[in-house]
């Protein structure tokens, strides 16, 4: 991912689609970026429009997904005075704003038909036409176009131009999710780690317990990097402390046993179970997530579990013992005796 003008990562997958995104930068045609939220498709988008020949001209971005239908094609082409109610002056649209740029779709796959039919004329023969206007206005820009939908389906179905993905289907970009870039996960943590610990003018980054960084590499991150960032910023700015390494992370910011119920369980009267996983309000890692038929030692897979539970509420409570024990209602032996018998002590993990 690029942070400043540069990218984290090391995986194969994923220096592939950075080098495919440099290679195509310097071709004159449209290029697809496909890839899940959170995977940097805008990035890419800014790396296309960076290293190309369009560098210093405009790069302008719109969500295709951010506006009602109404109102994406006056966005997209511009307006005239009058053209629709409301329309009090004439307005460029934003094909007009990137001439002689690129222009970035976000969310392309949500498009209009409507839209998606002048969008074509506008890729084919270099023309827009604005809302109230009889004549067309030429423009040079380059199109990059974003979505996590499958087009070729949406085509399929009916539900997004054949003819139009075939105009911006030159080169096609897919990013590979954050689960299977091999070895990322620990480099960008440690990226937005140290960097959060700049920013609250820590005098040293004291890393990640081991327990941390493992929660961190088995999470299966359906935001992928921007939710990598987040988890990782909060379990920092938390922590508040350089002085010993970073034992607790929070997945979902929501989790809380204070969390309003939802409408349905109010109405029912049902009760619900507490989101953080425990009556005490301590979240243990869940046994749902395992793969039970690979299991061979059950004695070792209950100590691990076991192992993990007590690392993660020692974390938690900043390594206070008693509000631990509290925590797991077990008594400050019987806490005491866990640890030993995990080598849970502080300066190990």
């Amino acid at each position: 991912m690029k942070l400043e003008s540069q990218f984290i990562g090391q995986s194969g997958a994923f220096l592939d689609a950075v080098e495919r995104a440099s290679r195509a930068a310097a071709m004159n045609r449209p290029v697809l970026v496909i890839g899940e939220r959170g995977t940097g498709k805008e990035l890419i988008a800014e790396r296309l429009h960076r290293l190309s020949s369009r560098w210093d001209e405009p790069l302008v971005t719109m969500n295709c997904a951010a506006l009602p239908e109404t109102l994406i094609e006056a966005e997209l082409f511009g307006h005239e005075a009058g053209a629709f109610t409301g329309a009090t002056k004439s307005r460029a649209g934003r094909f007009e704003e990137a001439d002689r740029g690129t222009l970035f779709l976000d969310e392309l796959g949500t498009l209009s038909m409507g839209a998606q039919e002048r969008l074509l004329r506008a890729v084919e023969y270099g023309e827009v036409t604005r809302l109230g206007a009889s004549r067309p206005i030429r423009v040079d820009v380059r199109i990059v176009a974003a979505t996590n939908d499958d087009l070729p389906a949406l085509a399929a179905s009916g539900e997004f131009r054949a003819d139009l993905l075939d105009r911006l289907s030159f080169e096609v970009i897919t990013l590979p999710p954050l689960r299977v870039r091999e070895g990322d996960i620990g480099v960008l943590a440690e990226y937005f780690g140290r960097r959060m610990a700049a920013e609250l003018d820590w005098e040293r980054w004291p890393g990640f317990a081991p327990h941390v960084m493992e929660a961190l590499e088995d999470h299966p991150w359906p935001g992928n990097v921007r939710e990598l960032r987040n988890v990782v910023e909060r379990a920092v700015y938390r922590w508040a402390a350089d002085d010993m390494p970073i034992a607790h992370v929070q997945f979902d910011p929501f989790d809380s046993p204070w969390r309003p119920r939802p409408p349905e369980h109010r109405r029912s009267g049902a009760p619900s179970a507490s989101p953080s996983g425990g009556a005490n309000g301590v979240a243990a890692p869940s046994p749902a997530a395992a793969n039970f038929d690979t299991i061979e030692d059950l004695r070792a897979a209950v100590d691990a579990h076991e192992r993990a539970i007590l690392a993660h509420a020692l974390g938690k409570h900043r390594w206070n013992q008693r509000q631990t024990a509290r925590a797991l209602g077990l008594t400050y032996d019987q806490l005491r005796h866990c640890i030993r018998k995990h080598a849970l002590m502080e300066g190990q993990d």
